[in-house]
């Protein structure tokens, strides 16, 4: 029997029994990790409220083997909030379903339980804060997020440089399976053809440049959503369910 202490971020919950849930976390140390919260569902509990979606909390685990992640789900004994983000979030629908699209992604990147994704755990924590605190458009902070977590997976997109041959750009033509943007030697087809200022656009939100992204006109939005979800899905091999809910 051991007990183990790491902070995570709430990704889902399910019921379980009457009184009780299974949450899903995305930890610090240990990445994905499902566990049992007794009674978190009476109104009597001490620590429900802290484990629902989008909550940033300290959690301590019991598991009855010699690994968090075994046999048998660990329990859930102790929870602290570190950031409340849900609050913020779920009372505005562009940042709840942005959000929620987050969260799901954050989850297919780290399907593996027990092995640990900091990366990823750290663009999530960042995510939610930019998302809650409202300081940028709900679908920016989530492009932003799915380039980025696409990126620490080792599925980096160009928007400047030949995806191919590494000529400087800008380049025009872009290419889902090539990895972004190609030259006009390297064009394959089917490559789409994006306005400049979409590239641009994603460009920044890849690399952080807000103050480019919060410039762009709200015309090379959607453009530039539908090439990251396009290109999120080609990797990944199937769509993020609750994207179709998300606010362009």
């Amino acid at each position: 029997m051991s007990l183990y202490r790491d902070d995570g971020v709430v990704l889902r919950t399910q019921k379980l029994g009457e009184a009780d849930r299974i949450i899903t976390l995305l930890t610090r140390q240990h990445g994905k990790v499902r566990a049992v919260a007794r009674g978190v569902r009476r109104t009597k509990s001490k620590f429900g409220a802290r484990l629902e979606p989008f909550s940033h909390v300290d959690v301590q685990f019991f598991s009855r083997g010699s690994d968090l992640v075994g046999r048998t789900l660990p329990l859930c004994t102790q929870v602290e909030t570190i950031a409340p983000y849900g609050g913020s979030i779920v009372t505005d629908y562009a940042r709840y379903t942005a959000g929620t699209a987050m969260l799901e992604t954050a989850e297919r990147f780290a399907e593996n339980e027990g092995q640990p994704a900091v990366q990823q755990y750290l663009l999530l924590v960042g995510g939610l804060r930019t998302l809650a605190t409202g300081t940028h458009e709900s679908h920016l902070v989530l492009d932003a997020f799915l380039l980025r977590s696409l990126a620490v997976n080792g599925y980096g997109a160009s928007f400047t440089d030949c995806a191919k041959c590494g000529l400087p750009g800008p380049n025009r033509f872009f290419s889902l399976q090539a990895g972004g943007v190609l030259c006009g030697d390297c064009r394959v087809p089917g490559s789409a053809v994006p306005s400049p200022e979409t590239l641009v656009l994603l460009g920044a939100l890849l690399s952080g440049d807000w103050r480019t992204a919060d410039a762009c006109e709200p015309r090379y939005w959607r453009e530039g959503s539908g090439l990251v979800a396009a290109y999120l899905q080609w990797h990944l091999e199937r769509g993020i369910r609750s994207m179709r809910y998300v606010e362009k």
